[in-house]
């Protein structure tokens, strides 16, 4: 058995984060899509309702490592945030996402990373029109820029174009996608499998619903639904990845903690601040 970790692994299990962040997905999701689904591809855009996120939106974690020798230490941040104004691509109107992520102090030292990621996503089909991102960790460098075709179903980087599956998402766009879908048909230990791009291949998460559970952070205590996700690389399930998730169980479905257990210690982010939600965040429990 390989039981290498490879830089492209530990890619797909964060692009799998990602994609279920949010979890819209529901393993219901033919028997209850958001109104418009239209998984076909062909001339005419797919309406997707979107009633969760607006732009301005912002979310900032604080990224942690724990360990028996370092103890519980902050190891960086990470942002998530759709700018203010609209994006014109192809005379479409798209959100533009930004996703950074930055280690800080002490890290920085041994491991230093400034990782940027941009997502041009169809307003109307909640669909990436374009990808790019900036990955500086240590002396690795990699930059990638990415067109979708999605009528058409491919995507061109420049190293190859493929053929993908209809309305595929990247691995900042399934984030937003997911957080659209109608959750209150889910079921503990339900699953479902979603599609996404990342370097030149379509890989394929697959996501166990655990059931809600109310959390204490930093920021306070909410009530969540948890999730564990799970990459498989076209048809053939990987190992699963010891991530579990916690996501706001209200009408915004942001992440409040993201959980990784490592070879040695264990990561963790936490939200730390948000601004621009499209609703109330009902699944704060104030004290009492």
């Amino acid at each position: 058995m390989d039981c290498t970790f490879s830089r492209e692994k530990y890619l797909v299990a964060i692009g799998s984060t990602l994609l279920f962040l949010l979890l819209g997905l529901a393993p219901h999701l033919d028997a209850s899509p958001a109104s418009g689904q239209d998984d076909e591809q062909g001339e005419a855009w797919r309406h997707i309702d979107n009633d969760t996120f607006q732009m301005g939106e912002i979310l900032v974690f604080r990224a942690m490592y724990n360990s028996f020798l370092t103890g519980n230490v902050t190891a960086g941040e990470a942002t998530l945030q759709i700018r203010s104004r609209s994006a014109t691509i192809d005379g479409e109107a798209c959100y533009h996402i930004i996703g950074e992520a930055n280690t800080r102090g002490v890290f920085n030292l041994f491991f230093k990373v400034e990782n940027r990621y941009d997502s041009y996503i169809h307003k109307e089909s909640i669909a990436p029109l374009r990808f790019s991102r900036d990955v500086r960790e240590g002396r690795y460098r990699r930059q990638d820029n990415v067109v979708f075709d999605q009528r058409g179903g491919t995507a061109t980087s420049e190293r190859d174009t493929i053929t993908t599956p209809p309305w595929v998402q990247d691995i900042i766009s399934a984030f937003y996608f997911a957080r659209t879908f109608d959750m209150s048909s889910v079921e503990p230990g339900d699953s479902f499998e979603v599609d996404f791009y990342l370097s030149d291949s379509v890989y394929v998460s697959r996501i166990l619903y655990e059931g809600r559970e109310r959390i204490r952070t930093r920021l306070g205590t909410f009530n969540t639904m948890k999730f564990k996700p799970q990459v498989l690389e076209g048809t053939v399930f990987s190992q699963p990845y010891p991530m579990t998730l916690w996501i706001s169980d209200d009408k915004n479905k942001i992440p409040i903690r993201v959980e990784s257990g490592l070879v040695v210690g264990t990561a963790r982010l936490d939200l730390e601040t948000f601004g621009g939600l499209r609703h109330d965040l009902t699944s704060f429990v104030p004290r009492p």
